[in-house]
């Protein structure tokens, strides 16, 4: 139970730092974690944790490292110059179509079930868009991550997958109960992109420009860099990327590795300019490996140490007999706080069979126990223990906690409503 408190403590410690900006995300990353584990009785096992961590994230790491440099390559070149124009030209410098395009294309591109990707093409097409309009670039990492985590419910997204390696279901049966609730979180989040969309519009007022004039405001530098005349080779090498990637599942950081060194060697024939655009895209990757690195300690303390594990089965264990008749309601309430501090497989793979047999031996079936589990999942959008929140941020240079102050209340919003619609689904029927 000591155990339990500390790490609970140890949480709200973390978040009061984030948010209250008293330390660096990074700081309050690697100190808060090793301090409460000497402080749990971890004793030197606390530094194995945390190393650990970090090994855990090191394929990630190297996902993210080569996806960063491929992907800042392309937009030396000038590779999303156009779709910027095309961007700008459809939501004609307004800064409510370009948040809720921003939601709407992160719909679309999630559809692969892969995260990174989202990110990268929404970020990289969308955020000089953002940075030309002077829109809050928080709504950006916003509105790609809102829409990737509902997506991510289909079956081959990364927690429903999860959930059906414990819970055996028909994935097609389980796809045509999430379809409700996918559309109306959505829409939903369309809405929320809509008011945010019609504040800034306020804001800021419609601008009317083009991409053109904004290329005329490049530095020299930059000039320098864009290979215009390259355009179809670097798009068709990118898309082959994607291909390798999704289709034929060579592994990411291996094709993003092998993709910028020949967008390397084609763009740049001058070794001193490759070596500058390198540099110039340096500064981001160290900054996201850090990050990740720093999260990598939280969570080796979380998950190696058994902290984690001790804190789920604390909560299951106060849970009253008498509320065996809405138990699956319980573990809907459940995923989103365990999905916030536990990742998928800790979540999927150590809770979820405890409290699945338990719903079960209640009578309960295996589609809404299935089901419950993944109403939480919006909670993860401003998880502290999900890397690829911290590549967000970095990439679109916003402060972690401006990120995580905006998230926090759209992502309790989806959750409430995802509660509801758990109701509607016949998931559970609410305690009275």
């Amino acid at each position: 139970m000591y155990v339990v408190i500390v790490g609970v403590i140890m949480l709200v410690v973390f978040m009061a730092l984030i948010l209250s900006k008293k330390t660096s995300p990074f700081t309050a990353l690697v100190i808060v974690p090793v301090v409460f584990g000497l402080i749990a009785g971890f004793g030197t096992d606390t530094f194995k944790y945390a190393m650990l961590g970090m090994l855990d994230v090191g394929s990630t790491v190297a996902m993210l490292v080569f996806a960063i440099l491929y992907f800042g390559i392309m937009l030396c070149t000038g590779l999303f110059d156009p779709l910027g124009s095309v961007v700008l030209r459809f939501m004609k410098g307004d800064p409510l179509r370009v948040i809720l395009g921003t939601a709407i294309m992160s719909a679309l591109v999630s559809l692969d079930g892969d995260g990174t990707t989202t990110v990268m093409i929404c970020c990289a097409a969308l955020l000089p868009v953002y940075n030309r309009l002077k829109i809050n670039r928080a709504w950006l990492a916003i509105f790609v991550i809102a829409p990737n985590g509902i997506i991510n419910l289909l079956p081959w997204g990364g927690p429903t997958a999860r959930m059906l390696a414990v819970i055996t279901l028909d994935p097609g049966l389980l796809l045509a109960r999430l379809i409700p609730l996918m559309l109306v979180g959505l829409a939903s989040t369309f809405v929320i992109a809509g008011v945010i969309g019609l504040s800034e519009r306020k804001r800021l007022g419609i601008v009317n420009l083009d991409f053109q004039a904004a290329k005329a405001e490049l530095s020299a530098e930059d000039e320098e860099m864009r290979r215009p005349k390259m355009i179809w080779f670097n798009l068709i090498l990118t898309l082959l990327c994607m291909v390798a990637i999704i289709v034929v599942g060579i592994p990411g950081p291996l094709v993003f590795a092998i993709t910028s060194c020949v967008a390397l060697a084609v763009n740049y024939h001058n070794l001193k300019l490759e070596r500058r655009v390198i540099e110039y895209n340096a500064e981001g990757i160290i900054n996201v490996v850090v990050m990740i690195l720093g999260a990598g300690v939280l969570m080796g303390m979380l998950n190696e140490s058994g902290m984690a594990n001790e804190m789920a089965t604390s909560l299951i264990a106060v849970i009253p007999e008498s509320s065996s008749g809405f138990f699956t309601f319980i573990i809907a309430v459940i995923s989103g706080p365990g999905t916030w501090i536990l990742n998928n497989d800790a979540f999927y793979f150590g809770v979820m069979p405890v409290l699945a047999e338990t719903a079960s031996s209640y009578g309960f079936t295996d589609m809404q126990i299935g089901i419950a589990s993944l109403l939480g999942q919006n909670l993860r959008g401003f998880s502290p223990v999900i890397p690829s929140l911290y590549f967000l941020t970095s990439y679109v240079k916003v402060e972690f906690s401006e990120y995580q102050k905006k998230m926090i209340p759209a992502s309790l919003i989806l959750f409430a409503i995802y509660l509801i619609m758990g109701f509607f689904m016949g998931v559970y029927t609410l305690p009275v």
